[in-house]
């Protein structure tokens, strides 16, 4: 572990011109009396670090000294790739790897270009997780996460309603969509995806599978999502829609379907409002969705889904008459 902090502390001021005690304390999370401990032990091996008394004073690297301990290992180049998610680092256990990966490729760079890093962080940030959701990650998302990146095979206890069942699986990929994990695997029926928060236990075996060279995450994820989408959308609305409506219905429900019930719908009547037939999860989220379009859509069917309106219209009515 020292052997690792030193390096990290060379690199730290390879990259700066210099750095307070304190600086280095905080980025090696150790205190002031270990890191002066540190300096003078790499004094004497001959690294030349210079210790700047006073208050303003700190450490810096003299004589140009480089070191050339900045190549990247596996874990790290893989890590550095997914720098920008900095959430889904920590969930998956990987942000000390893409920190020491971001300081080896900071220490490699031109001095003039060493700000690089933190001029595109103060710029640019993915926030990944979807609002309103604070919850911490599964619990077996790093022991996931290992047995993707090493190609494992693993055993894991999947819970799906009220019942579990053990899978032999083989993890080819994970994806992180609106703050909840996903696991592409392939298991013996073919490739399939299982959310990693209903994994209950997960161990993985010695043994590697072969990948499929030609499976292509990101296109595999957009099929299923699509299909995912489209098979909970079993219940049909009729709505008569303004102009106005129909340009706002793809913004307040699947954007898909509201596209393809307007494709669908015939010409517009004498007033240019059209009739369309659209698909929904259910009636009782057309009831939480629709009301946004407010006067700009009528409901015509069902017939129970109609009154809800009619009622809630009135009800409305009345609190503004």
């Amino acid at each position: 572990m020292r052997a690792a902090r030193l390096i990290k502390l060379v690199l730290l001021l390879q990259s700066r011109s210099s750095m307070t005690g304190a600086e280095l304390a905080g980025q090696l999370e150790v205190s002031e009396r270990t890191v002066a401990r540190d300096v003078l032990a790499l004094s004497e091996a001959g690294v030349p670090v210079y210790a700047d008394r006073g208050r303003a004073g700190g450490y810096r690297l003299v004589g140009g000294y480089r070191t050339r301990l900045t190549g990247l290992g596996r874990t790290e180049a893989e890590a550095l790739f997914l720098s920008g998610v900095p959430s889904a680092l920590r969930e998956m256990g990987l942000a000390d790897a893409a920190s020491a990966a971001r300081l080896k490729v900071s220490a490699a760079l031109l001095p003039e270009l060493r700000d690089a890093s933190a001029s595109a962080a103060q710029r640019f940030h993915l926030d990944a997780p979807g609002w309103w959701r604070e919850g911490d990650p599964p619990p077996l998302l790093p022991a996931v996460a290992d047995a993707v990146w090493d190609d494992r095979r693993v055993t894991a206890r999947y819970r799906r309603r009220e019942t579990e069942a053990e899978r032999e699986l083989e993890p080819y990929g994970l994806v992180l969509k609106g703050g909840i994990w996903y696991l592409a695997a392939r298991a013996a029926g073919g490739f399939r995806v299982y959310r990693v928060d209903r994994f209950t236990a997960v161990a993985a075996g010695a043994e590697r599978f072969e990948r499929d060279e030609t499976f292509d995450l990101p296109a595999f994820w957009e099929e299923r999502a699509a299909e995912f989408a489209r098979s909970i959308l079993r219940d049909r609305v009729g709505l008569r829609l303004t102009p106005e409506g129909a340009r706002r219905l793809p913004h307040v429900t699947d954007r898909a379907a509201a596209e393809e019930a307007l494709a669908a719908a015939p010409g517009p009547d004498g007033f240019g409002r059209v009739t369309v037939t659209l698909a929904v999860e259910s009636l009782e989220v057309a009831y939480e969705q629709l009301p946004a379009l407010g006067p700009e859509a009528e409901v015509l069917e069902p017939p129970a889904l109609r009154e809800r309106f009619a009622e809630a219209a009135a009800r409305t009515a009345a609190l503004y008459g």
